[in-house]
């Protein structure tokens, strides 16, 4: 088959990269001129793996990645450092961390040459056709995926936009100049409207970030001067790990995340994969991970549905697009089940992720000691099993048959 994919984020490359694995002919539309990966840090817990490895890709990722932060001590603590809960290490035990921008560098040097087509805006047919257009041309493909990000312009051509919501609070991210000593601690540490998360990679350098409840599009002059005011008297290493980021490369956006579940992730011969269709507050560490799942769960049901049977090159738009494609029944039925099996795993973690934002975020004296000692009083297990629950991924062909996809 032919497949266009619009967006070269880590859900449309993965995306690329198995279907080009499984003889799809594959062509990568991205706007930006220079593709990169704006981010820092990036935890990749074992169902990103489980989806990896199911397309073949687990090979790419793995050895760019660093397996340390598996061995600190992970869960929540308070300013003073005191532990409220403790995850068991099972439930980090596959965690694997990769700076984005090396994910990102490294899963496009694995595409074909030829593949991606930088600084080119494709838009998709409002009614789901899969045709894209490029430069005022009308291009034929089989099948068309829209990874386009949380602002994504697919999802609202479709008309399956619900708009975004903002969650309270804005986010900062930072990458250290240097190795920094974590004393094998890592984890979040919940304040009263604020929280620092620490996270150690592969290099000995810490990714952190920092949350704080604050009015949409607050403007700071200086930003680590902001950080440090606030967090700079919680435990160490927390003041350390600022002090050694590069104030110019603070990184800080206000975080948002779809308003309502999108009531489909396909319209017709064209799907949405990632932020594009979940896009999700990043309080379960799951935004990639999803996008990951999206992307092997479209490749597998294709190599399931369609037996390996191609269709033609992509080319000027012939009129009917979805009765043209031989396999047009398989790969109608592949669609469907992307949505079927995609659609309630992700809209069920991106309602967890919303409600553990929520409740991290609490600012309210009572409230916060509460929170504290609930989060004291359940024992580490219980939240570990709930951590696990949602790195388990068996693939869509378990939701065919009729069985759950956890």
């Amino acid at each position: 088959m032919e497949i266009g994919i619009v967006g070269a984020g880590i859900g449309g490359l993965v995306a690329a990269l198995g279907l080009q694995r499984d003889g799809h002919g594959v062509a990568v539309f991205e706007r930006a001129h220079q593709p990169g990966a704006i981010g820092a840090g990036l935890s990749l817990f074992g169902n990103s793996f489980a989806a990896l490895d199911a397309v073949g890709l687990g090979g790419v990722v793995r050895p760019l990645t660093g397996g340390d932060a598996s061995l600190f001590r992970a869960g929540q603590r308070d300013p003073s450092g005191r532990w409220l809960t403790i995850l068991p290490p099972a439930a980090v035990a596959l965690l694997r961390v990769v700076h984005r921008a090396e994910l990102h560098r490294g899963l496009l040097t694995a595409l074909r040459p030829g593949t991606l087509r930088p600084g080119t805006e494709a838009s998709v047919a409002p009614d789901g056709s899969p045709v894209l257009t490029v430069a005022g041309n009308r291009l034929h493909f089989d099948l068309v995926i829209a990874a386009d990000g949380i602002n994504s312009r697919a999802r609202a051509a479709l008309g399956l936009d619900p708009g975004l919501r903002y969650s309270g609070y804005t986010a900062w991210r930072g990458v250290t100049r240097g190795p920094v000593k974590l004393n094998g601690d890592a984890g979040e540490t919940w304040g009263r409207g604020c929280r620092f998360g620490i996270v150690p990679l592969p290099d000995g350098r810490v990714y952190w970030f920092a949350t704080q409840n604050l009015p949409p599009e607050t403007v700071f002059v200086d930003g680590r001067a902001e950080l440090l005011k606030s967090f700079g008297d919680w435990h160490a290493p927390i003041r350390e790990l600022l002090e050694d980021t590069d104030p110019e490369a603070l990184l800080r956006h206000d975080v948002s995340d779809l308003a309502r579940p999108l009531e489909s992730f396909v319209r017709r011969r064209t799907i949405l994969l990632g932020d594009a269709a979940h896009a999700m507050t990043p309080d379960l560490g799951q935004g990639a991970g999803q996008a990951i799942e999206d992307a092997a769960a479209i490749t597998l049901l294709l190599r399931e549905s369609m037996n390996g049977g191609g269709c033609g090159a992509a080319g000027p738009d012939t009129g009917n697009p979805d009765a043209a494609s031989p396999g047009a029944a398989a790969l109608d039925a592949a669609v469907r089940a992307y949505d079927s099996s995609r659609r309630p795993r992700s809209q069920r973690i991106a309602r967890r992720s919303r409600v553990a934002g929520q409740v991290g975020q609490w600012e309210q004296p009572v409230a916060v000691a509460v929170r504290d000692a609930v989060l004291r009083a359940i024992p580490g297990r219980l939240a570990g099993e709930a951590a696990l629950r949602v790195q388990q991924w068996e693939g869509p062909a378990a939701s065919t048959r009729g069985r759950p996809v956890f």
